[in-house]
């Protein structure tokens, strides 16, 4: 889902607006709504959501609708995401993993960190705790540009996500390992099916 919103997304979207833009892409109804409970919202740790909102707005992705006491009610306006697998059942399980990594992930007041966190997370070897990606597949999916990504490192493993990364300069490639702690198991989807 990452992949299919940093192309959806203008370039420019913020963390904040790209972790809310997943957990809605995730929790979507058959009518491409979504109801996201404040609690939710709370969990994501992204401070006051109203710019990411906006963005997400502006961007046409969604639209707010009007909400009540408990939740915020959201219109996706994106057609594009009903072609994005699995099923709705398995979605909301990936919901609910992305939001139990990030919080586990002690980057809970920063949204870059969030979701750079999330996508090292999803990233990592099922059984391991290290990884591979292109810096370029990164820094797209999260929204910043690969001169801030040595920083953005440096401060993952300053939060005590990462024990350890480099980028391999004749490829490109961006190596990690995650702290012991940050080793979390993959959205369980059931295969039987």
């Amino acid at each position: 889902m990452l992949i299919y919103l940093a192309a959806a997304l203008p370039a420019e979207t913020g963390a904040g607006a790209r972790m809310l833009a997943l957990q809605c892409a995730l929790r979507m109804n058959d009518s491409a709504q979504v109801r996201l409970p404040y609690g939710v919202l709370r969990g994501l740790r992204l401070g006051s959501a109203t710019d990411s909102w906006r963005e997400l707005n502006e961007a046409g992705i969604l639209r707010t609708l009007p909400s009540d006491k408990r939740a915020v009610a959201v219109q996706i306006l994106d057609a594009g995401l009903f072609d994005q697998h699995p099923a709705r059942p398995d979605r909301l399980r990936a919901a609910d993993w992305a939001m139990r990594s990030v919080c586990r992930a002690r980057a809970n007041s920063i949204p870059l960190l969030q979701l750079a966190a999330l996508f090292l997370i999803a990233r990592t070897t099922r059984g391991s705790d290290h990884g591979a990606t292109e810096v370029d597949h990164m820094a797209r999916e999260c929204g910043f540009p690969v001169a801030a990504l040595r920083p953005l490192l440096n401060q993952l493993v300053a939060a005590g996500i990462l024990t350890s990364w480099q980028v391999t300069p004749e490829a490109g490639e961006l190596l990690w390992r995650l702290e012991p702690d940050g080793i979390y198991p993959q959205p369980v989807t059931d295969d039987s099916s």
